[in-house]
């Protein structure tokens, strides 16, 4: 019998795996004394030895260096951007440009593109899902932000080649959360899935008919999640100590990762205790040669008053994507919470006060969206009784740049997927024969604020004066929001050789 598709949720901070069995029940794949996580970390140890998941996690305080975390929020960037400057300021570890204009992450005494580093979090993924059903496994559906570029996307693909693990789908995480919660059960609802993980937040207002989940409008902040909450933490804490004592604690590695596990651990204590202790001993030497300790205390008042601006931003996207659905708080039946950070007792409220009744309890914050990638893998099995129909939407606008600069809009937000647009083009000079192409992503006027995609050449025009040869550039985005792209000539019909160039991550 072939090896069942598996649904994988690759998260920013921790990754798990689930199938649909024979008897058609879905269930989360374990990975070590029952748990079903595995901790989205790749290191390399003293003695070269590679580390993934809990391993890695593990030694994170005593290798802070070679210990790499949260890269999901870097797959797809390029170097030199906003984003990749502060996560610069987050991690201890390197990041360098690769010839690309990428971004590469040192790791022992090597480098690592972020689909390597993805694709080895895939592996410890596959093999545990091996090892658990005694066979190999080569196919998967995989979910991604719903805010992921076309670019971020192609570099999860990439992942899975590198590995040889067929990626037959890449689908949205809210969209996965709605499979979880409505697959199967004859539905007729509109429901908010509200996700706010490790490193991401995302927000879609999906419309459930039956087997049908239509989205019908999307956003988010891929730089929004559990890790801010946690620096949050760390810089009061920072703050104080540097008051006190004069010392500056950014500059020690070993000190700053073990903040930030305590952080961790102090916030999700927080979401069911009103204090917790924050004591981090030895932390610094004082000039007179005696051991300095952190030693404090937070209470949910005060780390609710450290994040509620983290949290406002997400009510803020919420209330920008109900308004490109066209619909208001009153027409959504349901509010799924989804995603670890989403436990915390202030977002609950603030959804709660926002919808005007509490938030579902009709999904796992930490389960759904591997549930729900194992329900859609398991409904593209040939035979399968399960058939379900996705109708997503582009998170973010694509186009193209004009000569000034400005972003010519070829898929507005939202449009839905897939699809196909053509574009007329022409010469801009006598005897032109090719064509240059900036295609950009992102809700910006001007397309240099935005994701560059690439440089798309288009070569082989027939020569003639400005403005004759007619060129009609067709854009493709498939069900994964993935972008292609190819040309014709409009006269003759026939397909100019294209070149792309893509900043690869």
């Amino acid at each position: 019998m072939a090896a069942p598709i598996i649904g994988i949720d690759l998260g920013t901070t921790n990754s798990c795996a689930a199938v649909v069995g024979e008897a058609g029940e879905v269930k989360l794949i374990p990975y070590k004394g029952g748990d079903f996580i595995v901790p989205s970390v790749v290191a390399v140890d003293g003695r070269g030895r590679e580390l993934i998941g809990q391993e890695a996690k593990r030694q994170a305080q005593l290798n802070p260096l070679n210990t790499i975390y949260a890269s999901k929020r870097l797959i797809g960037r390029p170097y030199r951007s906003e984003v990749v400057e502060k996560m610069r300021r987050l991690v201890p570890y390197g990041l360098a440009e690769d010839a690309h204009g990428g971004v590469v992450l040192k790791v022992g005494k090597s480098t690592r593109t972020l689909s390597e580093i993805a694709a080895r979090v895939l592996a410890k993924i596959r093999d545990v899902a091996q090892e658990h059903l005694h066979q190999a496994i080569d196919r998967a559906v995989v979910t991604v932000p719903a805010y992921f570029t076309d670019r971020q996307r192609q570099a999860v693909k990439e992942a899975g080649r590198i590995i040889g693990l067929s990626i037959v789908r890449i689908i949205n995480e809210p969209t996965s959360a709605a499979l979880a919660y409505g697959a199967g059960k004859k539905l007729h609802e509109r429901v908010v899935i509200y996700d706010l993980g490790g490193g991401t937040f995302d927000v879609s207002v999906i419309e459930i008919r039956d087997r049908i989940f239509e989205v019908r409008a999307t956003g988010g902040d891929m730089f929004l999640g559990g890790i801010d909450f946690d620096d949050a933490i760390i810089r009061h804490v920072l703050d104080g100590f540097r008051r006190k004592h004069g010392i500056d604690l950014t500059t020690d590695p070993v000190a700053m990762q073990r903040m930030k596990d305590l952080a961790e651990r102090t916030k999700i204590d927080l979401s069911a205790r009103r204090e917790a202790p924050f004591h981090v001993p030895f932390v610094a030497m004082s000039p007179q040669g005696q051991p300095l300790n952190i030693e404090t205390a937070f209470d949910r008042a005060l780390l609710e008053r450290l994040t509620s601006p983290l949290v406002d931003r997400t009510i803020a996207i919420v209330e920008d994507v109900l308004a490109a659905s066209e619909l208001t708080a009153v027409d959504i039946d349901e509010v799924l919470l989804v995603g670890g950070q989403s436990r915390m007792p202030l977002v609950q409220e603030k959804i709660a006060k926002l919808f005007g009744k509490p938030p579902s309890k009709g999904v796992h914050p930490d389960e759904a969206v591997a549930i729900g990638a194992a329900l859609y893998a398991h409904s593209l099995e040939e035979n399968s009784p399960l058939r379900l129909q996705l109708l997503d939407v582009i998170p973010m606008a694509i186009g193209l740049e004009r000569a000034d600069g400005s972003f010519h809009v070829v898929f507005p937000r939202n449009a839905p997927i897939p699809n196909a647009k053509v574009v007329q083009a022409t010469t801009s000079y006598a005897g032109q024969t090719e064509l240059a192409v900036r295609i950009w992503q992102g809700d910006h006027a001007r397309a240099g604020e935005n994701e560059l995609l690439g440089d798309f050449l288009f070569s082989g025009l027939r020569k003639g004066r400005k403005g004759e040869a007619q060129v009609e550039i067709i854009f493709d985005v498939n069900v994964e929001g993935i972008l292609t792209m190819r040309a014709q000539d409009q006269a003759t019909g026939k397909a100019i050789k294209t070149t792309i160039r893509v900043t690869q991550s």
